[in-house]
């Protein structure tokens, strides 16, 4: 852990609320949050504690009352809030005057004017919120006029065909994309033309999976054509990872391998880009009615699951520390309510400034390195309801934390996501490194599928947008590619107007346009067939089908391996295992799962610091069991680097060591346990913390083997002096 500036803005958090001395987390920048007449006076406090800030605020939903009530601009419009069916407005959280909205220009042109007072006020960067719209909206008048803009016809009910619905999302997606650039343009051009200083956006999103799973339309990708975007934060956290899903017969929540996919995905957005990502976590989650020790097990599984991706090195720690530091939640025996426990406290400090040093240039992945890739589409989010088979007991809008129990099957079919977890589960489970790729950044950047050996596609559940994009598959397959292509043709949205079947030469589906392409009989039977110098394997049954048994799931792991086989490559391997595991610089980040091959726990030996214990032990055997992660310091990696601190649960700054000292500053949240271990060449003789001028004598643990010492104290709100005298 050595002294960064804040410049670098690798680790951040967002909040609402004014500067607070209990949720001061010190990490690089934090985003202040809303755009009400409080926000000048809270930047201005943030700032004036050394942070850099943003802001950031919602693009579909806020506290926009005086838009809708027309106090704005003389208008009402309310006609713009996202409709269901019936008429009643899609509303956000619990409050009916803040609805989802269609994002209109006159709605852009708001946005505009309401941020323009925080480009006055000089943060550094403005985060635009979740871009969504709902799949069960598509109702308003507001979206009804824009259907005749987009189509040039009088708008249809989404309802009515596949054919309606797809084009309804397509057109949701569309009107986000249009509102972020051209919000983001005129304020980028605002700031450089009245303060000539650049200006950068970035759009905190949820993953393509969860959208899809949710059923909430989004741009995604459509965001990577938006010169004006500079980046996204993966909002990915318990509350998206632990919705459940099915594999081998079992619905249940499955929070560390469905967060292993997400974050995985959202890499899509920036790899090959110079765009910046932010990967989220959160120690709680939206839902109150969870208990401490409920949010700190999932926490763990989403945290690992993030770290298990080095491509990303960039953290939000926290979204609302106040919550996470101020908050109660109910007791695990059910009596009453209680705080954040001190030991999850100090181990949450010590992972978010060990955060900070993640970005190693030494990356082992450990066990099986062989990665594949399973393409996934926007147009996913466009076909999640099907016209005739809605019944009167489905939810109409999922969000994670909704009290209603979900009983009726359609609607849970809808949320299990099956066909996607069909296709990467099986894998997952079993040890082999699943990386979702964007099918439509294919034809975006030349080469991106060049890190592949095998992919697996199917469009049971999605559609290729542009038949480019069969082009560059085939030709990634004769220069000696593996593609498992899964499907039966059963998909009703294969019959929406589109592409393949709108052209001179007309398709049943897409798939036949791919097979076309490949050189394949359009009726070919299942099994492998050579093409150049790579492979097709057929497996002729829809995706979702594949979650429904043990047997469903290894027909997906034989028909991988079988094509694995064909490549006849030594460096193609897969060897079943029950965990993941990488090393990123000294860094060892491991999680064993359940549901796998054996329930063996995964055991490591040597000299490590285990981060998830707030005491910062010296560990010399660790035993991950199933179901449980693993964060270790490796004291072992380079031993010629043998200065510095370890790990803190404070911010660490002005660091400095001779021969008869080191000393250095502290600071983080007030009243919060802090531990810290720091190599030390000799046993110190004191260790004191000086305070406003007061001298106080710390107790410390010496461990000789590995020249260390461990010290805790209380954390404050400003700098300590800690000084270790040899």
């Amino acid at each position: 852990m050595k002294n960064r500036c804040r410049e670098e803005e690798r680790t951040g958090f967002q909040e609402g609320g004014a500067y607070g001395e209990t949720y001061d987390l010190q990490t690089d920048f934090v985003m202040v949050y809303g755009i009400n007449e409080s926000m000048p006076k809270r930047i201005g406090q943030w700032r004036e504690q050394g942070y850099r800030v943003h802001l950031m605020t919602g693009v579909s939903w806020g506290g926009y009352q005086d838009y809708l009530n027309g106090e704005f601009d003389g208008r009402p419009h309310w006609d713009e809030a996202q409709c269901y069916k019936g008429g009643e407005h899609i509303i956000h959280g619990t409050s009916a005057d803040i609805p989802y909205m269609v994002p209109t220009i006159a709605f852009s042109d708001y946005l505009f004017h309401r941020i323009r007072p925080a480009v006055d006020e000089g943060v550094d960067a403005i985060h635009l919120e979740e871009p969504e719209f709902w799949v069960e909206g598509g109702y308003s008048e507001a979206f009804k006029r824009e259907w005749q803009h987009y189509y040039n016809e009088p708008w249809i009910a989404p309802h009515e065909s596949e054919d309606a619905q797809y084009r309804a999302s397509k057109l949701k997606a569309y009107l986000y994309a249009r509102c972020l650039d051209r919000l983001c343009s005129a304020l980028k051009e605002y700031s450089m033309v009245r303060y000539n200083r650049p200006l950068r956006f970035y759009v905190p999103t949820h993953s393509l999976i969860n959208y899809t799973q949710w059923r909430i339309v989004s741009p995604e990708s459509k965001l990577l054509d938006l010169p004006s975007i500079n980046g996204y934060i993966a909002q990915i956290w318990t509350g998206t990872s632990r919705t459940a899903n099915v594999y081998e017969g079992r619905r249940a929540e499955r929070t560390f391998e469905t967060a292993f996919l997400e974050y995985g995905m959202m890499q899509e957005l920036v790899r090959g880009t110079d765009r910046r990502m932010w990967f989220l976590h959160d120690p709680i989650e939206d839902d109150p009615k969870r208990n401490w020790k409920d949010y700190e097990e999932n926490y763990l599984k989403t945290l690992t699951a993030s770290l298990l991706h080095p491509e990303v090195s960039h953290y939000e720690v926290a979204p609302w520390p106040r919550r996470i530091f101020e908050g109660q939640y109910p007791r695990e025996d059910g009596n009453g309510k209680e705080g954040i426990p001190a030991h999850y406290a100090t181990v949450l400090l010590t992972i978010m400034h060990s955060l900070g040093g993640m970005d190693q240039p030494d990356v082992q992945i450990c066990g099986n390195e062989t990665q594949i890739g399973v393409l996934l589409a926007d147009s996913a989010m466009y076909q999640r309801m099907r016209p005739g088979v809605e019944t009167a007991g489905f939810m109409l809008k999922y969000d994670g934390t909704n009290e209603v129990e979900i009983t009726d099957e359609y609607a849970l079919e809808l949320l299990h996501f099956s066909h996607f977890y069909g296709l990467t589960l099986p894998l997952v489970k079993h040890g082999l490194h699943v990386r979702p790729v964007q099918l439509d950044n294919v034809r975006r950047f030349p080469g991106y599928l060049d890190g592949y050996r095998l992919l697996i596609v199917s469009y049971e559940f999605m559609k290729p947008e542009y038949p480019d994009l069969h082009n560059a598959l085939a030709q990634w397959v004769r220069d000696g590619g593996a593609l498992l292509y899964v499907g039966d043709d059963s998909d009703p949205y294969h019959k929406v107007k589109e592409w393949w079947n709108r052209g001179k030469r007309r398709y049943r589906t897409p798939r036949e346009h791919l097979f076309e392409c490949l050189g394949l009989d359009l009726q070919a039977q299942e099994g492998v067939t050579r093409v150049g110098n790579g492979l097709v394997r057929y497996m002729r049954i829809s995706p979702d089908r594949l979650t429904l048994s043990a047997e469903g799931a290894q027909r997906l792991r034989d028909a991988v391996r079988e094509a694995m086989d064909n490549l006849n490559d030594p460096a193609i391997r897969w060897i079943p295992s029950n965990y993941f595991m990488i090393r990123r610089g000294p860094y060892v980040i491991a999680s064993v799962m359940n549901e796998s091959v054996h329930d063996h726990p995964l055991e490591l030996t040597g000299c490590f610091v285990d981060l998830f214990d707030p005491r910062l032990p010296i560990v010399r055997r660790v035993a991950i069991q199933p179901g449980k992660q693993a964060l270790l310091y490796d004291m072992e990696f380079d031993k010629a680097e043998r200065s510095g601190v370890i790990a803190a649960s404070s911010r660490i700054d002005n660091f400095t060591e001779d021969s008869r000292s080191i000393s250095f500053t502290a600071r983080g949240p007030r009243s919060v346990l802090a531990a810290a271990r720091i190599y030390c060449s000799a046993k110190p003789s004191r260790v004191a913390m000086t305070v406003g001028g007061d001298d106080t004598t710390l107790p410390f643990e010496w461990d000789e083997m590995t020249q260390t010492v461990l010290i805790r104290y209380e954390n404050r709100a400003q700098h300590v002096r800690i000084a270790i005298a040899k």
